[in-house]
């Protein structure tokens, strides 16, 4: 068989073994996702080898979702961690087979503590099941591997129902994108979701100038600032115009050019501007972009300048817009 069609086999198997879950959902899935929903302390994954993986990236997406979790190794627990475990907790325990001997042998233990168990197993008539107080089928036909024999297909279910007991919690807590970003402040969806106007935005040293200001002397204030814009405020310091590098090449080519005339005459007026400083800076790139600047001002209800928003620090930020990948 060549590797190409082993590769498309192995995928096709699981899944296969997906689809085939998808009508194992019962009664027992909503009980384990209740169950965990009126746990009022930590839910507490553990298992064995490769269910162990699985088990501590279940345990990590259990706690970036809004259900308080960590993974607890079998082995570790024998040997003191059953310390770690309150009365207020709930066990997620994980193994195909029901009799992983590490796994077992801290049930009658967990059992003392009188907490809930979820077991997630492919046999009813295990050890595991009958200690369980709820049980979540990660039964399969066969292994995606050529022997069937490697954990793999039922790894891959058992990683996919730990995702949907995930996404069935999220709904049931009301759990939405902001309190997902409040546990991932510093990826791009945090970055999309806290980081505000106000925190990015120059207040120092602005290129301002009065709408007497000589082109010649604006073009030297443009320089000095190396934000490629000037600002015109009128005598109550209000925004009236922005002269922008590109102003300044289109200005070149008028007739009327003149180095001494004001900067007003070949500045843009009524420019685009915002003045919420609590606006959402993935929200100021979508408007730089599509009003195709630069420079966004920062005024007051009034019109006066707080500050400026470059795309270049947008950039730098590593904001990015929501239909973005992350």
């Amino acid at each position: 068989m060549k590797i190409t069609d082993i590769a498309k086999e192995t995928l096709r198997i699981e899944a296969e073994t997906l689809l085939e879950a998808v009508e194992k959902i019962d009664t027992r899935f909503e009980e384990a996702v209740d169950l965990i929903y009126r746990t009022e302390g930590k839910l507490i994954v553990t298992g064995v080898g490769k269910s162990g993986l699985v088990g501590a990236k279940m345990a990590a997406t259990f706690a970036s979702t809004g259900t308080p979790s960590f993974f607890l190794h079998p082995t570790e627990a024998l040997h003191g961690d059953l310390g770690m475990i309150g009365k207020q907790d709930a066990l997620l325990a994980i193994s195909s087979s029901g009799e992983s001997e590490e796994l077992t042998k801290i049930l009658p233990h967990i059992k003392r503590f009188d907490i809930p168990l979820i077991a997630m197993t492919g046999r009813a008539d295990s050890t595991l099941a009958y200690y369980a107080d709820v049980i979540v089928d990660i039964s399969v036909k066969r292994e995606a591997c050529p022997l069937n024999t490697a954990p793999t297909a039922s790894t891959t279910l058992t990683m996919a129902l730990g995702d949907a007991l995930s996404a069935a919690l999220m709904q049931k807590r009301g759990f939405k994108k902001e309190d997902f970003a409040s546990f991932h402040p510093g990826g791009s969806l945090g970055k999309r979701l806290f980081v505000k106007v106000k925190d990015l935005m120059r207040t120092d040293n602005l290129p301002v100038i009065d709408t007497e200001t000589t082109l010649k002397e604006a073009i030297v204030v443009m320089s000095e600032s190396k934000l490629g814009n000037v600002l015109i405020c009128d005598e109550q310091g209000k925004l009236v115009a922005i002269l922008s590098d590109g102003d300044l090449r289109r200005a070149l080519m008028r007739s009327d050019f003149d180095m001494h005339a004001p900067a007003l005459r070949y500045a843009t007026h009524n420019p685009k501007t915002y003045d919420n400083t609590e606006l959402l800076a993935s929200e100021a790139l979508e408007i730089i972009e599509n009003a195709r600047i630069q420079l966004l001002p920062i005024t007051t209800p009034e019109g006066n300048v707080l500050g400026v928003l470059h795309i270049h620090d947008l950039v730098d930020a590593g904001i990015k817009h929501d239909n973005e990948k992350q």
